[in-house]
């Protein structure tokens, strides 16, 4: 991916290989630390999780891809996936056949180049985190909600490593501890207002 050959450069943070995913900034006992959490409070703070972490990733999809023509019924199913996720109270009933649709995007069938743009390189992300958000969401897996966030948080590192003096991987941290701990207060405001911020960071990446 275009990001990652500066991301890989020497880094406060290792891009560390968990169970799931490499995750920049993540090591093996905040993993196991965010499982138990999300062990500990089951379905309806797995959901949460998952509803947070997609929603924060949105607009990296969403406003990547608006108005790409043959994309509409794409933005359409990701943005009304994206709200459902928030219905935390019960599993979403087709997210398995939503899952399925969106293995079908093309940010998750690259051709044999792989992805080498910026902005192909924040969509992909965008769309695998709801990917694992879906799942979770569904099957109340674990593994699929540290899939989730691993998503983002390697998005995040990927794009402080690319943004001089950015945050967001911190950003990103500590509102993924807010969902781990059940704590819904504000967290809807939050993730909205981050997911605009990141947007507007990898916008001033494009190419003029």
């Amino acid at each position: 991916m275009h990001e990652n050959e500066k991301a890989h450069r020497s880094t406060p943070y290792a891009l560390t290989e968990t169970g799931h995913a490499p995750v920049w900034g993540v090591c093996a006992e905040a993993e196991e630390t965010a499982g138990e959490m999300l062990r500990r409070g089951g379905g309806e703070v797995i959901r949460l999780h998952v509803a947070a972490c997609a929603e924060r990733m949105a607009p990296l999809f969403v406003g990547l891809r608006a108005g790409e023509a043959g994309r509409e019924a794409d933005l359409d199913l990701y943005a009304e996936s994206v709200r459902d996720l928030w219905y935390v109270d019960r599993p979403l009933a087709d997210a398995a056949e939503r899952v399925s649709l969106l293995e079908q995007f093309s940010e998750l069938r690259p051709d044999e180049e792989g992805i080498t743009e910026v902005g192909d390189t924040y969509a992909f992300f965008a769309v695998l985190c709801l990917r694992h958000a879906l799942s979770a969401h569904g099957s109340g897996s674990v593994g699929d909600a540290l899939s989730c966030g691993h998503a983002a948080l390697t998005a995040m590192g990927m794009l402080d490593r690319n943004v001089a003096g950015a945050g967001f991987l911190a950003d990103e941290q500590r509102l993924q501890s807010l969902s781990l701990s059940g704590d819904a207060s504000g967290l809807w405001d939050a993730s909205v207002a981050v997911g605009r911020e990141r947007f507007r960071a990898v916008l001033d990446r494009l190419p003029r």
